[in-house]
This record gives C-alpha cells, structure tokens and sequence, in this order.
C-alpha cells in the first residue's frame, strides 16, 4: 500500500471516529439538555462547555436560583420541584432544577450576588451520597479550585432526605453545609432534615415556609408575583395516527419499539417468572420466593445486590382515580402532555398515552396522600363545605392526622373520605362524586410511580441464570380502622403473579390472601403474559454489601426475618467458591476434607416466631453447612419456642451476646467483617449496642476502645448495613 493511501485511510478513520463519538471525546458530556439548548447536535465547542458550567446554564436560562438534586429512588427530585414550585407560586421566579452529574462546579464562584444555589441531597446506604452526586461531593470536599481561587462566595440552601433509624441521618446535607461553609460560602436559613423513618412530609412543611421567607430577604424577592402556576398542558388526541406508538404503560421507547438494548433503570427487563412459590403462611403474613428468568438478558449481578421490581397499580385505585376525575369513559382517550417550564418540571411519563396508562402505570396512586397535595386540590372541590373541610386537613397537622393519615388513605380515598363518599362501594364508576380537577394537576400533585428494591437472595455462581428474591406481603388492618386493609403495592403484585402463576385463589375470608388487590397482570399489551410465561419489569442496582474478596476473612452476619435474603446469597457464593477449592484440590491428589482449613467462619444469627412456621429456607442451610465443612454455623432466635431464663423472649442480640468471647476473637484478632440487615429502628440499634458490649468487655470493660473499634470498622468498611425502616 502506497503511503500517500494509508495516510489518506488513516485521516478518513479519523474523521469518521471524531464523527460517531464526538459526545464523549474532549471531555464533553452529551446530555438532553445540551442538545435541546441549540435545537441540534452542537458543534460550537463554546456552546458545549457553557452548557455544562451550572453558573453559565443558569445565566442562559435566565435563573437566579438553582436547585441542584442527589437522588437515588427520585424522591430528592420530587422534593426539588416542590420547593422551585413554591418558589415560582410565591415570587413568581422560575428555578433551574439539575442534576450534578450533568454540569461542571468549578465556576461556581462566578455566581451573582443575587442569585442562590439550593441543594436537595439524599444520603444512601451508610451516609454516602447518591450516585449521581458522588463527583459533586467529592470535588466539594477534597480542596476545590475554583475559577477565581479557593473561595466559594456564594448564597446557598440545603434540603437534606434520610432516615433517623440510620446512624448516619442526613450525612450528605451535614457534609455538604460543613464543606460550604468551610469555602466561606453563606447558608441561607437553616438546614432541612426530613426524616422518612417518621414523616419526611411534615418535615418538610416545617421547614419550607422560615426557608422560603429566608432566601427572599437575601435575594430581595417580593411575594405576589406568581399565583396559581400550571405546570403541564394536556391535550386530548382524538385520532392519533399510529396505535403502535402510543405508551400504554411501557417504561421506554425500547419496549415500545422492542429494540434491543442495555436493561437498567431507564430500561427494565420484562423478565419471566421461572418459580413463585410461598414460603410460609401465618395470620395475614405471607411470604414468597420468586426467581426472575435473566437467561439472554444480557443483565449480570453480584451477591448482596438488589432488584428492582416494577409494580403497577391495583385495578381499584385506578377505578376509583377515573371515577373521581370523571374519566372512566374516557380512559382509553390518547392524551399528550407538555411541559411548561422544562427546567423546573418534567413530563414524568413517555408520551402520547392514555389516561388510563397514566393512573396504572406512571403515577402512584397507591401511595399515601401528603397534606400539602390535598390542600392543592381544595379549590377544585365540588362544594363550599368540602372545600372548607379539605383546607382544613390541608392547613392543620393535628386535622390531617386524625382524618387522613391514620387511615393511610391514597389521595383517591381522602377526596372520596371528605366528600362523603363509600370507600368501599363495588361501583365507583356511579358512587364516587366527581371532581372537577383538571388532569395537569394530578399529575402536578402524585409522584411519579417508581421502583421497588429487594435484596438478591441467591449467588450467581450457583445460580447465573436466575436472580432471587424473598418477600413478606405487606398487609394489614390499621388499628384505627379494623375493617378496611394497607396494601404494598410491590409485594402484593409479587404474591398476585405467584398465584396466577400456580393457578390459586383466596379460599375465603380466613386466608390472608383474601384482600389481595387486583392487578392487571397481563400488562400493557400482554407483555407481562408474553408467550404463556408471566413476566415482570426488573432491572439491577449494585450495592457495596459484599462479602470480602479472601475467603479466609471472617463473615458475621446479623438477619432475623427477611433480613436473612442477602446472606443466603453470601452463604450460596462461598459454597461455589468451596466446591471449586475441593474439586482443585482433589484433582491435585490431596485431602478433600481440609480443602477448607485456612478459611474463615461464617456466622449466622437468624431470628423467626415459629420454626414450623416462618423459618426461611430451613430445608437449605444444613447442606450449605456440610458443603462449607463446618465453617458456617448458624444460630437461630425463635422467640416463640425459646426463651431466657427469665421467661422473656430470645433474639438474636441475646444470641451474639451468649457467642461473645468467640466473636470477640474474630473482630479483633482474625479481622472479621459484621453484616446487619434488617429492621433499622429496633433490630440493627439493639445488635449494634450488644457488639459494643461484647468487644467492650473483650477490652477489660473499655467501652471507649470498643466505639473506636466499631468506627474503625466502619471506616474500613469491616461493618456494613442494609436495612430498612
């Protein structure tokens, strides 16, 4: 080949590959918003680095206050519209709400005087920040440069999401506000706490109104200028052109299209049910096994990761939701919905849908009402009095309380409440008073319907074809209201699928699948019953609960209940590993039966009532023994069957305390790693002081050394956490 062509190939390769990836070369992100700011790909490399400046966004857009958002489940999210639109009703000012993963920070500094930066941040997991704001914390708080030097002379707000229940409340807000200050940043107002442990709402309420009036004074913001703000437009479709490409329920243009692709949050796996089997039955508890088909998905996992699991709502609630807003003979209209400030908020659905597939599919209906959605809805009430009745749950925390949430109802059930209306009438479509409320207000005023996560219950060395999950269904009479039943929404559409699965029905009132909800379980398009195998929208989220990578560390793990799901996965990985280890060492001639000698113990504590009732998996964890040759033991509080001397009920922390001097042996001596999952408020607190008991008196009665033992553990990551409140 002459080299006049090769060089000519090598120009044209060049080109071409500057062409098919110039998104993601010169350190540019390509982003929606980037592209939507010029209409085109843009090619102006000015254009693209001011779009990822958030000062310089802010100044195109003409925002003086940002909101930016760490969000893991979209929870942060929604608080962050909330607050930008109390903002825009108050003062008539329009926010920017953005994601830190899609914009640069060093030019922070440049921000005017007049403006602020608002931070809604969640923590995750043991007081970490949410993936998308990892790269924002890090860069605040390991000695930023910015533009103009090490100071950061800004005006800011912070919103902070996390639960009590969790050592570490709050981390990332604590975190950020310390490193802010510390850049000589001014902090507007106090930091909020919410609290999903007790009522993130009324936290939020508490905090919004001493905020919102705080950064008017700052910013000279004068109250009037924005009145009753309309976030959507929805238009009906009466004849839309292409069936095919109408949303009716499908998460995103890939399952509409049904193009192949990557499975993550944006787009799950419609993954077949392989197995749906109960584990136990006992009063109204029940709890199933289910194990998700990801043959040919393309979707790996790890031990200790969690599953998402896609729910839609029940049958009654999107009946009583059509019924309210005098949609039923509507529901299968083709609506399109606009955003009408899409920096602040966002069409949370694909469009163009149905009226149906968005009270099914997009928004959750299921879930508990807020006060301040309520009182949003008054004016559209359909007389004086249940106007006058609804702002008053609406403005009145005690009101609210005693007629809306101890009943747990949605917020089709408190509008039906308030107007008088039979909540349990078999006939909303001619029982259910009608509500004059226009649809861009309901979708204003649910939250998007979002995901629910599992810890995986199985290893992918034992079983990488199929992930697992264990699950207790959620339901239960309140105590204020004996006759009417909470439903989880995701554990309850598990058990449905698992009976339709297995062809079951409730066998009458005595059997506590009775109340089970209705689904749809065929879907949106049948997808869900597809080629004769029910099947389930899933998608993976990776989580730093592993086991340590040498087996020769010791594991202490801490389940009772169905806390007990991540450690059958630990459990099932070593036992790959030990299978390997001894078919290594018997095909090399040695002794099978020490093949495990070097390796570390597994501890289990384990807690039920019965154990011939709700002991999970009882069956498995003799063998799971036998293959890891006497290094997994488990020991097992049933507080039904034993007891302590004194009669009181055994649990696992009494367990860990009657194993203290070998325990303490493995923390401080073989460098053991503690797991804890379950129960946050009672189980994990009560384990964590008994430990601190066991390595004090291992320390001579020094409960100072041991707390510092415990820190270093978590620091080291030696001590991990998945619970839940």
């Amino acid at each position: 080949m002459a080299a006049a062509d090769l060089i000519l190939i090598t120009v044209v390769s060049l080109l071409a590959s500057l062409y098919f990836f110039r998104g993601t070369l010169f350190g540019f992100k390509s982003s929606s918003s980037t592209s939507k700011l010029n209409g085109h790909a843009l090619a102006d490399g000015a254009d693209l680095l001011a779009s990822s400046d958030i000062v310089a966004k802010m100044k195109q857009t003409k925002r003086r206050i940002a909101l930016v958002v760490g969000s893991q489940t979209g929870t942060a999210e929604e608080y962050a519209i909330r607050i930008a639109k109390e903002i825009k009703a108050k003062y008539g000012l329009s926010s920017l709400v953005a994601d830190p993963d899609e914009y640069e920070f060093d030019k922070l500094d440049t921000l005017p005087d007049d403006s602020a930066i608002i931070f809604v941040m969640a923590t995750y997991g043991e007081g970490e920040p949410t993936d998308n704001a990892q790269s924002l914390m890090t860069f605040l708080t390991e000695s930023p440069s910015f533009s103009n030097g090490d100071e950061l002379p800004i005006k800011y707000m912070i919103w902070g999401l996390g639960n009590r229940s969790y050592e570490h409340f709050n981390a990332v807000a604590k975190n950020l506000d310390k490193a802010l200050s510390g850049l000589g940043a001014q902090r507007i107002g106090l930091v909020g706490e919410g609290d999903d442990d007790k009522s993130m709402e009324e936290d939020y309420l508490a905090w919004k109104d001493d905020a919102l009036n705080a950064l008017a004074a700052d910013l000279g913001l004068e109250e009037g200028g924005g009145g009753d703000v309309q976030d959507f437009a929805v238009k009906e479709i009466a004849d839309h052109p292409d069936e095919a490409k109408i949303y009716k329920g499908e998460l995103s243009a890939r399952a509409l299209l049904g193009t192949a692709g990557i499975h993550d949050a944006k787009n799950p796996y419609m993954s077949p049910v392989s197995t749906a089997k109960e584990l136990f039955t006992a009063g109204e508890r029940t709890c199933v096994h289910m194990e998700f088909d990801i043959e040919g998905s393309g979707i790996s996992y790890q031990h200790g990761d969690h599953v998402a699991v896609w729910a839609h709502n029940p049958e009654r609630e999107v009946e009583r939701m059509l019924a309210i807003l005098g949609l039923t003979e509507k529901r299968n209209t083709v609506v399109e919905v606009t955003s009408l400030d899409p920096d602040l908020a966002k069409v949370p659905f694909p469009v163009p849908t149905t009226y149906e597939a968005i009270l099914r599919h997009y928004l959750d209906i299921a879930a508990r009402a807020g006060r301040q959605s309520l009182a949003g809805l008054a004016k559209f009430a359909p007389s004086d009095a249940v106007r006058r009745e609804l702002e008053q749950i609406g403005g009145d925390k005690a009101a609210f309380q005693n007629k809306v949430a101890r009943h747990y109802y949605t917020v089709g059930e408190a509008l039906q409440a308030v107007a008088g209306d039979d909540l349990n009438s078999t006939n909303l479509a001619t029982t259910a008073t009608p509500w004059p409320i226009p649809f861009d207000r309901i979708v204003s005023a649910i939250p998007r319907l979002g995901p629910r996560f599992y810890s995986i219950s199985s290893s992918p060395k034992l079983h990488p074809k199929q992930v697992h999950i264990t699950a207790v269904v959620l339901r239960y009479a309140p105590d204020h209201t004996p006759d009417r039943h909470v439903h989880g929404l995701a554990t309850n559409f598990i058990s449905s699928i698992k009976m339709g699965m297995n062809g079951e029905v409730a066998s009458g009132p005595n059997d506590p699948r009775f109340t089970t909800p209705k689904y749809d379980l065929a879907g949106p398009r049948g997808a869900y019953t597809r080629e004769g195998r029910y099947r389930c929208p899933i998608h993976i989220r990776r989580s730093n609960f592993r086991l340590p990578t040498s087996p020769k560390v010791p594991v202490i793990m801490v389940g009772p209940g169905t806390g007990v799901a991540p450690f059958r996965s630990f459990v099932q990985e070593r036992v790959a590993g030990a299978q390997k280890t001894v078919e290594k060492r018997s095909a090399a001639g040695g002794n099978a039966a020490d093949a495990l000698a070097e390796w570390g113990n597994m501890w289990l504590f384990y807690g039920c009532r019965k154990s011939s009732e709700d002991f999970l998996y009882q069956d498995e964890w003799e063998r799971y023994a036998a293959a890891l040759q006497g290094k997994f033991q488990m020991h097992t509080a049933i507080s039904r069957e034993k007891f302590k001397p004194d009669g009181s009920k055994l649990y696992v922390q009494d367990l860990i305390w009657e194993q203290r001097a070998a325990l303490a042996k493995e923390i401080l001596e073989r460098k053991a790693t503690v797991y804890i999952c379950g129960d946050a408020a009672g189980m994990a607190h009560d384990v964590e002081k008994t430990l601190l008991r066991v390595l004090a008196e291992a320390k001579g009665g020094d409960e100072k050394a041991a707390q510092r033992e415990i820190k270093l553990m978590k620091d080291r990551s030696k001590w991990l956490l998945d619970v839940w409140s």
